[in-house]
């Protein structure tokens, strides 16, 4: 296969959607306000923009020179690079990753399936906050419910990974991004109205910088790292789909913007919700799915009818931002085994489809019936979160800044950056030495604090 024959975005918009949409996924809306609950509200914040900009942004930078050089899937891209070196482990690397994540990505979007059900058949009036926990336990270690809805889920993404590049993922990027914008202004302006919403937003605007310590830093760190989905080839992959015009610097921005706003947004929707009822929004996985809809139910109890539509957006955007994040994590591996195997587009994209129903039905029937089975102590779906984000995605991320900062040409990243010096960009200089001193510090911290090891 030939680079002529790959697949490439048709617009500057494109790009930016398609790769902001990557990025944008369950942990803006859960993850990220879980975290900031946690971490003391405003200031965590202000640091976590610290860290999208100081880390984040020039390993994002980083990912998408390695991508749009090399004209080539993640895993290619390193051979072309770095030809008979042991650099093109870390593309394999990614591609596993995104393999691996999302299988068992899928088991959690496909809860968010049947939780548009229950919102739209109304079955969350009237029911008690027992009675909620008592029903996402039920739903989740059902042995085939939340399989059928991850098998659709998979399916929707199927279908737009085959119409290719730009008919399949820009052109739904088109329309799932500015819907999910719209949803999550809609759903702010009715959090933010509610009665006693003024403590969740000066929670989220006035910073307590008593309770800082190394902690919320680290916390910030992952979280960054995390949510622009960087190390797992996903950037990499689309930047291959870039056309040598794209601003590079200025992309990498408008998507740490976008996925930034997102996250921050969600906080909006969260926190005034939840304190106007008393409750405090750091429940963990238990936040969107028990939490959440006790929580719109109390908040509108006096206008049923809004709670009804508050909960029916809620949960049509979790699965906007999750089908945006399974569509980048499909495209990894589909385009590895197009581009390596000769497969056609389609039956490399039905082999990764069927392989991840595969391992996402493991993921959930570790959750219920098979949970007595372990590994390292672990289930499937524990086993495969811990091992892709506590370990590839840090290792991934490090590699990345490492292979960019030390190994490559500079006159290469030089001319990628600048777009062989018809671009100025005047941070050149402080992208560079963040490479190669900054992120593998910071990352390295972060890898062995998500281990346990730093006390």
């Amino acid at each position: 296969m030939t680079k002529k024959d790959r697949g490439n975005f048709g617009s500057k918009l494109g790009v930016i959607l398609a790769s902001a949409g990557s990025a944008v996924g369950l942990g803006n809306i859960w993850r990220f306000p879980y975290e900031t609950g946690n971490h003391g509200g405003a200031a965590f914040i202000l640091i976590y923009l610290g860290c999208i900009l100081l880390l984040g942004l020039p390993i994002m930078i980083a990912e998408f020179l390695i991508g749009r050089h090399s004209q080539a899937n993640t895993a290619r891209a390193y051979q072309i690079l770095a030809p008979g070196t042991q650099w093109r482990w870390v593309g394999r690397m990614g591609v596993l990753a995104g393999f691996l994540i999302l299988g068992y990505y899928s088991v959690v979007a496909g809860w968010t399936l049947e939780y548009i059900f229950e919102a739209v058949s109304n079955s969350f009036a009237g029911k008690t906050p027992a009675e909620f926990i008592s029903s996402f336990q039920s739903f989740s270690s059902n042995p085939w419910r939340p399989a059928l809805w991850l098998t659709l889920f998979l399916l929707a993404t199927h279908f737009i990974i085959v119409k290719g590049v730009e008919k399949g993922i820009e052109k739904s990027s088109k329309i799932m991004m500015p819907t999910l914008f719209i949803i999550i202004l809609v759903l702010v302006g009715c959090s933010v109205t509610l009665p006693g919403a003024s403590r969740g937003i000066e929670f989220l605007l006035k910073p307590d910088f008593s309770k800082v310590d190394g902690n919320v830093f680290l916390g910030a760190m992952g979280q960054a790292f995390f949510s622009l989905s960087l190390g797992m080839g996903c950037l990499c992959t689309y930047a291959s789909y870039f056309s040598k015009d794209t601003n590079l610097t200025r992309t990498a921005f408008s998507v740490g913007i976008i996925d930034t706003f997102v996250a921050v947004l969600a906080g909006f929707i969260i926190f005034p919700a939840a304190f106007s009822v008393g409750i405090q929004p750091d429940a963990g996985p238990s936040l969107i799915f028990i939490t959440l809809p006790n929580v719109f139910q109390q908040a509108f109890s006096g206008i049923p009818v809004l709670a009804y539509i508050f909960s029916v957006m809620f949960y049509v955007l979790l699965a906007l931002a999750a089908l945006t994040s399974t569509i980048s994590l499909h495209e990894v591996v589909t385009a590895y085994l197009h581009e390596e195997f000769n497969f056609t587009r389609g039956k490399a994209a039905r082999l990764v489809t069927a392989g991840c129903i595969l391992l996402g039905v493991l993921c959930s029937l570790s959750l219920g019936v098979t949970k007595d089975f372990t590994i390292f102590g672990l289930g499937m779906f524990d086993l495969f979160d811990f091992v892709t984000a506590k370990l590839m995605l840090p290792l991934g991320g490090l590699l990345i800044s490492i292979f960019t900062g030390w190994y490559l040409d500079k006159k290469l990243v030089w001319s990628e950056i600048t777009n062989n010096g018809t671009l100025k960009v005047p941070i050149y200089k402080l992208i560079i030495f963040i490479l190669k001193y900054v992120a593998p510090i910071a990352i390295s911290v972060i890898f062995i604090n998500e281990l346990g090891l730093l006390k």
